[in-house]
């Protein structure tokens, strides 16, 4: 013990004989906050500016504080953007759906298959997510106008799923890969077929990776900008948040109500903040591929 402490309580050395004085921890963790304030300081200034009025703003020293603050640009956003963030709702709910219903059999089939080609898709798995996104919309712009659903809520489902589905399955096939094979050979005595064993032991059993595919899916779609620039251009119906807010900005009608565009960006990141929050757990669970140890 005491032969310990004294290791502890020498300085450091480095080569040469020269002692090196180790880091307090106040300054380690000083360093911390100044690294996490730095980064954090955007988020703070546009919740600021969303409660400041268009006067404060336009000073020369605006407000640190929201003092003699106001909602009128939560008011203004909402009635100029709600329809854009129902549209973004409904489009980014779509793709999530559609991706789960296309990556959990994926998923399954070549973790627990063994399906004929498993390797080899995974490599196309893999590949498909280094494409440049431009490149992926350009090719669905020419197929979406050949079927004509070129500015419509489904054409930018599809594209959001066609772009999250292939992380998805790697996703779902990381945490399938754990599951005993012993369990679903035991499901298979008793009866159950593929199908079965799929829905009642498979699903239930993978919630915490379905949850981390699901939100990744959404986050994937609500902040989609790419394709819904490329593949809605004559419609304002399911114009997205992120198309609405760069409209927003761009129009230059709101180059003077700062405070209204502030506020509708931070309604539009709430959604997110809001899944990860409720969802931490699971998605940690989900990345880290816990195993099934009942």
């Amino acid at each position: 013990m005491t032969a310990a402490r004294a290791a502890r309580s020498r300085p450091a050395t480095v080569r040469g004989g020269r002692s090196r004085a180790a880091v307090p921890t106040w300054a380690k963790s000083a360093f911390g906050v100044a690294v996490v304030a730095v980064m954090l300081f955007p988020l703070y200034w546009m919740v600021n500016a969303s409660f400041q009025t268009n006067q404060q703003l336009a000073r020369p020293s605006p407000h640190w504080l929201p003092l003699g603050g106001t909602l009128n640009g939560y008011r203004d956003a909402l009635s100029q953007q709600g329809g854009h963030l129902l549209a973004s709702l409904i489009i980014a709910a779509g793709a999530t759906v559609l991706t789960l219903a296309l990556a959990a059999p994926a998923a399954y089939a070549l973790a627990q298959l063994r399906s004929p080609g498993g390797r080899t898709l995974l490599s196309v798995l893999l590949v498909v997510q280094l494409v440049p996104g431009i490149v992926m919309a350009n090719a669905l712009y020419q197929i979406f106008a050949s079927v004509q659903i070129l500015n419509s809520a489904l054409a930018l489902i599809l594209a959001d799923a066609t772009l999250a589905v292939p992380f998805a399955v790697l996703i779902l096939r990381a945490f399938m890969t754990a599951i005993p094979r012993s369990l679903l050979e035991a499901a298979a005595l008793d009866g159950a077929g593929a199908v079965r064993i799929f829905w009642q032991i498979v699903l239930p059993i993978s919630r915490n990776a379905l949850i981390t595919a699901g939100l990744f899916a959404f986050l994937f779609a609500w902040g989609d900008f790419l394709f819904a620039a490329t593949l809605n251009l004559n419609t304002t119906t399911w114009k997205p948040i992120t198309l609405g807010l760069y409209d927003y900005i761009g129009a230059g009608t709101n180059t003077t109500t700062w405070n209204a565009v502030m506020a509708t960006a931070v309604i539009a990141s709430l959604p997110a903040a809001l899944l990860l929050t409720i969802a931490q757990r699971h998605i940690a669970a989900g990345l880290t591929n816990e195993a099934v140890t009942d």
